[in-house]
């Protein structure tokens, strides 16, 4: 009988998907943790993932790992890359780096949700057009940058600066 996820796919999907799978290790056969986050697009490169599991980023089941480690289904690894942790149970084991539909189907993913992008408009854009900045111009930009900055001081002389002579 058939379950629900195959019957919801469509058939480019189901052909990607069996590729995926005859991709996979053999009977018997590991699946390195470097290699399993990147065939699922947690990180870029393979590289990247050993990395990361040299440094400490990656954790399968609550131990921090090398990159050699093999990963079993059911296993759950936490990825802490770019600022943000990912957490994810294994559901496939893939050897090769596939397509990102398919790849979201290897893992069931736990993470939290991303923090929200700032609606805020970029400081120091300019318009197209309008010309080197004035001396007015630089000191509003300088001053913007100032507030935005940790520990902006909100314009004013900076405690150690000579005023410059006139």
């Amino acid at each position: 009988m058939a379950s629900q996820d195959d019957r919801d796919v469509d058939p480019k999907t189901a052909a990607a998907v069996a590729a995926a799978e005859a991709a996979g290790p053999a009977s018997g056969e590991n699946v390195r943790i470097d290699s399993w986050i990147w065939a699922v697009r947690l990180v870029k490169t393979r590289s990247v993932g050993a990395t990361a599991c040299r440094g400490g980023h990656v954790r399968v089941n609550g131990e921090r790992v090398k990159p050699a480690h093999a990963v079993r289904v059911g296993d759950e690894v936490r990825l802490r890359h770019e600022g943000r942790e990912r957490i994810v149970v294994v559901r496939r084991l893939i050897r090769k780096r596939v397509g990102a539909p398919i790849a979201v189907q290897c893992y069931v993913d736990n993470s939290p949700p991303p923090p929200p992008r700032e609606a805020v408009a970029p400081i120091g854009i300019r318009d197209r057009g309008t010309g080197r900045p004035t001396k007015r111009d630089r000191r509003e930009l300088e001053r913007l940058r100032d507030l935005g900055g940790p520990g902006g001081s909100g314009g004013g002389p900076s405690p150690g600066s000579r005023p410059k002579g006139r």
